[in-house]
């Protein structure tokens, strides 16, 4: 029996909300822009979409088509095998420089056909990997705090990707289908709607004169300081699917605990039970029932060791309602009790609430703004009420029972 596959007009709908809707902010893209569309070759079907899609709004593509991580053939895990020091921390600036002046948006396509394929790989050397591409990642986001660059993720889903959730190939692509809107008559308009929907909740949010988040469960007592100059986010286009409502706090006045019960897929590897204690903004304790080492191999990647994202999503939002072991759909999950989730690491420059494009390097580290090489979402889909404590030292619970209550 031939494996499962959408059809190809579900494809086409996925392509046309990522090109005509995603990008640029949910205004699509312009005539003449240039799209970076970066893919492995699992995703072929929505690949060709979306080079559809650029050229018929009249834009350029670049194309990244990338070789699948199999079992007998693994390009990745060759590299982390075969590679010096030297090769591990390899920057190709020019060729770097070059390729973000170009480009105004990009579309990544998340599609895996092995996805522990580092697993064993010593986690030293995969953060090393990373931080030497630091310096991209810095340059796309001056460009994106200026108003030049957008970029958005989606998920195409692989038979190995629906095993590692429990799923069939079928029931997954219904997830992806579903949290998508491509059921529906026109996806772009439905994705308007939740857009709006949420703009009036981070209204609400962004009215409350907030000093503080207290985040209770019965695995969780944490107090997350928002700090100067910030705002709440979310339904940017940046994530297709995105039901989440986030903000990046000043991570130096973070303290409490939290455990997570949801998986980790970081680097090729599965990471169970994650609990963190944080001091000072810090964290100060961090253990995994499974594959400890590479959370702590993380961590220890500087300022890896800070919040960077505090988020929430209402259950009445996401059409999500299954577990998908990719984080681009579990941080959106809807369930009984919505998701809480916090990343590690590096902090969204679009929760500052005024103009980013006139914030200097130095003006980010004073707000407390988290800046590291990784940005490590972490979910936990248990019932947690986030109470607000006003700068006037009142209290105003804001979510509850997986919904906001404001």
């Amino acid at each position: 029996m031939p494996k499962y596959q959408p059809s190809q007009h579900t494809f086409e709908k996925y392509a046309n909300v990522l090109v005509n809707f995603a990008l640029n902010s949910g205004n699509g893209i312009k005539k003449g822009e240039v799209v970076r569309i970066s893919a492995s070759e699992s995703a072929k079907p929505l690949f060709i979409e979306l080079r559809k899609a650029v050229l018929k709004a009249g834009g350029h593509f670049i194309s990244q088509y990338l070789p699948d991580d199999e079992k007998s053939l693994n390009p990745s895990r060759d590299f982390f095998e075969l590679a010096s020091d030297e090769q591990l921390k390899f920057y190709p600036k020019a060729y770097v420089q070059g390729l973000v002046k170009q480009i105004d948006h990009s579309i990544a396509i998340i599609s895996e056909v092995n996805k522990q394929a580092l697993k064993g790989i010593d986690p030293a050397k995969i953060m090393t990997a990373q931080l030497a591409q630091k310096p991209w990642r810095e340059l796309l986001d001056i460009k994106e705090n200026q108003g030049k660059f957008t970029w958005t993720l989606a998920l195409y889903a692989t038979p190995q990707m629906a095993k590692e959730a429990g799923l069939s190939l079928e029931d997954y692509w219904e997830q992806i289908i579903k949290g998508c809107y491509l059921n529906q008559k026109d996806p772009i308009k439905a994705w308007q709607q939740t857009f709006a929907q949420s703009e009036i909740i981070i209204k609400k949010l962004n009215q409350l004169p907030i000093d503080t988040l207290h985040v209770k469960g019965s695995d969780v007592d944490l107090l997350i300081s928002l700090g100067e100059k910030r705002q709440w986010a979310g339904g940017s286009g940046r994530n297709i699917p995105s039901f989440e409502i986030f903000t990046s706090p000043d991570w130096r006045d973070t303290h409490g605990w939290i455990k997570f019960n949801q998986p980790l897929y970081r680097y090729g590897n599965l990471i169970k039970g994650v609990e963190l204690e944080f001091a000072k903004g810090k964290v100060v304790k961090a253990k995994a029932s499974q594959n400890e080492k590479v959370l702590l191999e993380m961590i220890k990647t500087p300022n890896a060791d800070k919040i960077g994202e505090f988020s929430l999503t209402d259950k009445r939002f996401s059409k999500i309602t299954k577990f998908m072991a990719e984080t681009l759909f579990d941080e959106n999950v809807g369930g009984p009790q919505g998701n809480t989730h916090i990343a590690l690491g590096k902090s969204y420059h679009d929760c500052y609430a005024g103009d980013p494009g006139k914030v200097t390097k130095a003006q980010w580290k004073s707000l407390g703004f988290n800046d590291s090489a990784v940005h490590t979402d972490i979910v936990s889909t248990t019932k947690r009420t986030v109470t607000a404590v006003l700068k006037n030292c009142s209290k105003k619970i804001i979510y509850d029972n997986g919904e906001f209550v404001i």
